[in-house]
């Protein structure tokens, strides 16, 4: 099938590379000539794990293009992908400009009947923008005679596990009334639909509003989880002990109970505010969802106070070795990351940070650019040297089985601020460190 996706940020470049991985024949639009370039000298935008070598060989192969010539897109186009950015408006509110701007260029160039699929995420209510916009564009054409049809098909990729959630996907949602789309949809996804059925059909409106049930119930979990941390801590209780106790129900499970600094990244704090004002324009006080997000933000507050308490509120002078800066392991992202919040408040009370991620250094680079209190260091080891105390903010596999000598010989005191809980505070205390965790017995 030919494949058109605009958008070649995370979810439209993840989708892009694996249709063409199981044979559709996709191009890529985008409005940034630079990146568009850039693709197609091998250079990938977004670290993720498995991502270069699928755009690299199918663009080899011919069934991946990347392009700015909209016109073209829409031609080549069976079915049209919108996978472009919806980012936070003033208000919280999800910002359809992106999508409404797309729908428009597809109305401009259609030449017959087209399928739109709304894989962006976007508030409920959408599609019905996106199909108005569109009939607008054709009546002012005066062409009543092209049809269309616009469907929800949202995402729900992970990232660090994008390609391979994308490949082998647990469900395949497709909000659509229309049989005849139905059918080319499951076309479309047949090859991701073959071990067993993962294609749920249902109504738009339900598939919209899908999307965010989905990440604001996982968020809800997270920021119950550190909620039960806190209280843990004032009552003497382990909170890893309690996630094992309540992770062994099956109602229950143990995805997502890891308590911590707090979640960022570009869905779960956008989609959890963008939820909430949805429910706010139709007079509905959606409590829950803004209890998560008070959570959440008090979260990625509570290591600098652990840090401030320890060193009796005088952090002027010092420095902190930092260990991850990305909002998750796996990905360079730091929209919203702990990181951000933390060191921002380490340099308002006068320290300094020496920090490492094992992907993210450019990004940190980009975002603060060169500061005299932050120093971007090559390894976790040159990350230590000198540095007061050691932090850890996102959980690495190449943080989990440190040299507690080497940290020790090389910290001026040897503390460590773990904000996710990666190491056993007994063993720490063995080894002679004053270990502060999230919710546990230190």
């Amino acid at each position: 099938m030919k494949v058109t996706v605009f958008g070649i940020g995370y979810v439209g470049l993840v989708q892009g590379a694996v249709l063409a991985e199981v044979g559709h024949d996709v191009v890529c639009i985008d409005i940034d000539a630079m990146k568009v370039e850039r693709l197609k000298q091998g250079y990938i935008p977004i670290y993720e794990p498995g991502l270069e070598a699928l755009i690299k060989e199918n663009y080899a192969a011919g069934r991946l293009k990347f392009t700015t010539d909209a016109a073209a897109g829409v031609k080549h186009g069976d079915v049209q992908f919108i996978a472009v950015g919806t980012p936070p408006d003033e208000d919280g509110s999800a910002d359809l400009k992106y999508v409404l701007a797309v729908a428009e260029t597809i109305a401009q160039h259609m030449e017959r009947s087209q399928i739109i699929i709304d894989k962006s995420t976007v508030p409920v209510g959408t599609a019905d923008k996106v199909s108005a916009r569109i009939s607008q564009i054709l009546d002012l054409r005066r062409r009543k005679d092209l049809n269309f049809d616009v469907v929800s098909n949202p995402e729900f990729l992970k990232e660090g596990s994008a390609v391979a959630d994308c490949m082998r996907p647990d469900r395949i949602v497709i909000g659509t009334s229309n049989t005849a789309t139905e059918e080319i949809m499951r076309e479309l996804y047949a090859p991701f639909n073959r071990n067993h059925e993962k294609i749920i059909v249902m109504d738009v409106r339900s598939a919209e509003l899908t999307k965010y049930a989905a990440n604001c119930m996982l968020a809800t979990k997270i920021s119950f989880m550190n909620e039960m941390a806190n209280l843990a801590e004032i009552l003497g209780a382990d909170i890893e002990m309690v996630r094992q106790g309540i992770g062994s129900d099956p109602r229950i499970g143990y995805q997502f109970l890891y308590a911590g600094a707090g979640y960022g990244g570009s869905c779960f704090p956008k989609d959890v505010q963008a939820l909430i004002r949805t429910a706010d324009s139709i007079n509905f006080d959606a409590k829950v969802l803004k209890a998560v997000e008070i959570r959440n933000n008090e979260q990625k507050s509570v290591l600098f106070k652990k840090i401030s308490k320890y060193f009796n509120d005088e952090l002027s002078g010092k420095t902190f070795a930092l260990w991850g800066l990305s909002f998750k392991p796996n990905t360079d992202d730091m929209r919203e990351a702990p990181s951000r919040i933390l060191m921002e408040a380490l340099w308002r009370a006068g320290a300094k940070v020496q920090a490492f991620d094992p992907e993210a250094m450019e990004e940190a680079q980009r975002i603060y650019g060169s500061r005299d209190d932050l120093n971007l260091c090559g390894t976790k080891e040159a990350a230590l040297k000198g540095a007061d105390a050691l932090i850890i903010v996102t959980e690495w596999q190449a943080f989990k089985a440190p040299n507690i000598d080497f940290i020790k010989q090389n910290l001026k005191k040897s503390v460590i601020f773990d904000g996710r809980n990666l190491y056993e505070p007994k063993r720490m205390q063995k080894k002679g460190i004053d270990y502060l965790s999230i919710g546990r017995k230190n």
